[in-house]
């Protein structure tokens, strides 16, 4: 999703994101916001791009301008579309797998923060028993960290497996908020 250039001819680079907010003083990261506007999306906040930048204000205590607030604008409207997208092309934004296994799992927990920040900015009702069990799952993510006695192999297998796992917790969030007047409860899991 984020490799690709969207239809405005825009691609979304991680580090160059990164270096945005660190030159509006900020010390929040690109996965960190990029939760935040899923947490929103998924509990059933506008797709509007201002309003989604809104939100992301609100919900991290974080004022964007400029191009950086473009941006984001773009994010939040190519991550309200892939997650609509049936083909399931919804991947949160992380560092690439070149980047050192303790900072990738750094990011992902950042990531999980975000997603419950903007989902308890914008949530006004009943969780679903789903949601409910994503958002226990993600803030037990968002404490994670390395096992220092694992190997490589073992981090990086695990670190997949969690990254498949928020990509998908996710997206059966957003759909339990999108349930068109039917019980969120009745809506099959995607895990």
């Amino acid at each position: 999703m984020f490799d690709d250039i969207d239809d405005t001819g825009f691609v979304f680079d991680f580090e160059e994101l990164a270096n945005h907010l660190l030159e509006q003083g900020h010390d929040a990261s690109p996965s960190q916001l990029h939760g935040c506007l899923c947490g929103l999306l998924a509990a059933g906040a506008s797709a509007n791009e201002e309003a989604g930048l809104a939100g992301l204000g609100q919900a991290l205590n974080i004022d964007l301008h400029g191009e950086l607030a473009g941006q984001m604008m773009q994010l939040h409207r190519v991550t309200a579309a892939a997650l609509e997208d049936e083909e399931f092309d919804f991947h949160p934004l992380l560092p690439d797998d070149e980047t050192d296994i303790e900072e990738r799992t750094g990011e992902l927990s950042l990531w999980c923060k975000g997603f419950l920040a903007g989902y308890a900015q914008a949530n006004r009702g009943q969780v679903g028993q789903d949601s409910s069990e994503i958002l226990s799952d993600f803030a037990d993510i968002a404490e994670a960290g390395v096992d220092e006695d694992a190997d490589e192999e073992e981090s990086e297998g695990s670190y997949a497996e969690i990254v498949e796992y928020i990509r998908f917790a996710a997206l059966n969030s957003y759909m339990d908020s999108r349930a068109d007047g039917a019980d969120v409860e009745s809506a099959p899991p995607l895990h």
